[in-house]
């Protein structure tokens, strides 16, 4: 399922835009009743952006954003490279936190494309940007070739 909703104002931190997306992503998730797990997880493979629960639900979620550009938007710079290096993560999570192993887990994606050029080093108020959000459910799965570690 995807979901698209267009914003123009939010608020007023200033940070890094893609500390200002996983925030606004994270926000999203608990307006919905997810619960934060953890954020950054890391491992030899690459990193989980956010990590979430709902019930017996464990959500690990990739958040993209992007300034108007002619070559991509957020959803289609997820590569399958990218895709193997976060479900191989998601396996280590796993096996770090076995409480969460009877869980059913997916991979979602949020992204952020916004309808202008912005300087995404620089901190300032994204929020003030027009952007589109998408979030995607189920946006891949684990596969066997996943599996082999």
């Amino acid at each position: 399922m995807i979901k698209k909703i267009k914003k123009e104002v939010g608020e007023d931190k200033e940070m890094k835009l893609g500390q200002w997306a996983e925030q606004q992503a994270l926000t999203v998730l608990e307006e919905q009743g997810y619960v934060h797990v953890q954020s950054n997880y890391h491992s030899r493979f690459g990193e989980i952006d956010l990590i979430v629960q709902k019930g017996q639900e464990l959500v690990f979620v990739e958040v993209k954003a992007r300034s108007k550009t002619r070559f991509a938007q957020a959803i289609e710079t997820i590569s399958y490279s990218k895709q193997r290096k976060i479900a191989k993560t998601a396996m280590l999570f796993l096996q770090d936190h076995p409480h969460f192993q009877q869980y059913y887990c997916r991979f979602d994606v949020i992204c952020f494309d916004f309808f202008k050029e912005i300087a995404k080093t620089i901190q300032q108020d994204f929020s003030k940007f027009t952007y589109d959000q998408q979030w995607i459910e189920n946006a891949f799965t684990f596969d066997q070739d996943f599996i082999n570690l």
